[in-house]
């Protein structure tokens, strides 16, 4: 199935296992329609109920304290399953993110279902160690790799790491790049600074040669062919033909 409208997801967590009772503290996603950022980006912490494991407050730098009053997943459940249903989710080491949110869907409600009953799924980890087998392929990595800054990322955090990816993978997957090579050329630390086309691509008007101007074409093929005995461009044309396309548009 086409996807018109994706949308680039990150979690982060109490910890790594949800089947040892850790849980989902934030959510960050970015909205993509048309490989076009819209800013109709979703964002929310969450109360977890439990502790936030040190090894992983290290990673995201969220503490107990700062979550105190925030919502439940339960109670965001609706709202967010409305913001991604029907959509592409686009996610680094998707299994991780993917078994989470299940996680939290269970708990609230098992009719809820799974997140793949609900979108598609790309992992853009499995695309990394596709294009390059052997090499690191987290963000870090491959925002080296694709020249995307992330500089101001100094802990990992759930919106933040959805922007960074989803400038990777319109990069990853064909996006259009422009380098600002004016005083804004570089930023601290000497990175070019990316910036990304990402509208559409205008269609191209096709303009078709009159009849005196494919007259005076075939007269200087006329010319070539009696000064030289033959004429190359002549037999391209006459295979075009042959195959039933033309080549006198231009």
């Amino acid at each position: 199935m086409n996807y018109s409208r994706q949308i680039v997801l990150d979690t982060e967590t109490t910890g790594l296992e949800p089947r040892e009772g850790h849980r989902i503290i934030e959510i960050g996603c970015v909205e993509i329609i048309n490989r076009r950022l819209t800013g109709n980006n979703y964002h929310q912490y969450l109360q977890p109920d439990r502790e936030i494991d040190a090894g992983a407050a290290e990673v995201h730098g969220i503490t107990d304290k700062d979550l105190e009053d925030k919502p439940r997943f339960g109670d965001v459940v609706s709202t967010f399953m409305d913001y991604i249903r029907g959509a592409e989710l686009i996610i680094h080491n998707a299994p991780f993110d993917v078994g989470f949110l299940n996680h939290e869907l269970k708990r609230v409600d098992q009719r809820l279902g799974t997140i793949d009953e609900h979108c598609g799924v790309i992992d853009t980890l499995v695309m990394a160690r596709k294009a390059h087998p052997g090499k690191k392929n987290n963000l870090d990595a491959l925002c080296g790799r694709y020249g995307i800054n992330n500089s101001h990322r100094d802990l990992h955090g759930a919106l933040l790491d959805a922007e960074i990816l989803a400038d990777l993978y319109l990069v990853m997957t064909g996006g259009q790049i422009t380098l600002s090579l004016g005083n804004e050329a570089t930023e601290a630390g000497g990175s070019v600074k990316i910036e990304r086309i990402t509208g559409q691509r205008p269609s191209l008007k096709v303009i078709r040669a009159s009849s005196e101007e494919l007259a005076l074409h075939q007269k200087k093929l006329d010319e070539i062919t009696n000064k030289s005995g033959s004429c190359l461009w002549s037999a391209a044309e006459s295979a075009s033909e042959d195959s039933g396309s033309s080549i006198t548009g231009r």
